[in-house]
């Protein structure tokens, strides 16, 4: 029977022969996480977040919202009037479209009305928090696209409930117009603050 180590040692002393055990690695180094991998996969995701992103606008804007207007005799929908409308517009669409045609949009703003704004903030808050160390200045960036969610989530509450009503007051028109202005706004200020996100992350590689 073979002797246990403690017991070659008491019979043999220093000579004895005592068989090495070596334990695995734990951690296998080509897997090892590193920043440049970590950058990496984020920027998969910006990318994705992006191409996602631009599909919707021009699914919500340039396709469906666009098709409504052959329901509401070509008048444009309120999301997609840059500069605002007021009530005697908002009297002459509800003149124009029936009630399928309200609940059509209605179902356009629950469905890629909420999806691109949620899709588009995510991206651009991944896209500052990658590209910006400073803390104080990834607020101050990430501020802008997290309003224009908030806002545009708002708006289209503001202009379902503006339709639905018979004759909506001039706090309701005014209420849904300025959310609409707002939305375009933050929505270029949101594009910006990537681009100058991404400009000062460039800007301090070349100075390394």
């Amino acid at each position: 029977m073979a002797k246990t180590p403690a017991q070659r040692i008491k019979k043999h002393g220093a000579n004895a022969a005592v068989p090495q055990h070596h334990l695995p690695p734990v951690v296998n180094p080509t897997t090892a996480r590193t920043p440049e991998k970590a950058q990496g996969n984020s920027n998969l995701i910006v990318i994705a977040g992006v191409v996602a992103s631009l599909f919707l606008f021009w699914y919500l804007h340039l396709l469906t919202l666009n098709q409504l207007t052959q329901l509401s005799q070509d008048m444009a929908m309120p999301d997609s009037l840059v500069g605002g409308f007021d009530a005697g517009y908002i009297s002459r669409l509800q003149g124009a479209m029936n009630g399928d045609a309200l609940g059509q949009l209605n179902y356009v703003h629950k469905t890629a009305g909420t999806l691109f704004p949620l899709i588009f903030g995510f991206t651009w808050l991944l896209l500052i928090g990658t590209n910006v160390a400073r803390k104080a200045v990834r607020w101050a960036l990430w501020a802008l696209p997290m309003l224009f969610v908030v806002v545009r989530l708002w708006g289209n509450v503001a202009i379902d409930a503006m339709l639905g009503t018979a004759g909506p007051d001039a706090g309701q028109v005014a209420l849904a117009s300025g959310l609409t202005v707002a939305g375009w706004v933050l929505l270029v200020l949101s594009l910006l603050a990537g681009a100058a996100a991404v400009f000062l992350n460039s800007r301090k590689r070349k100075e390394r």
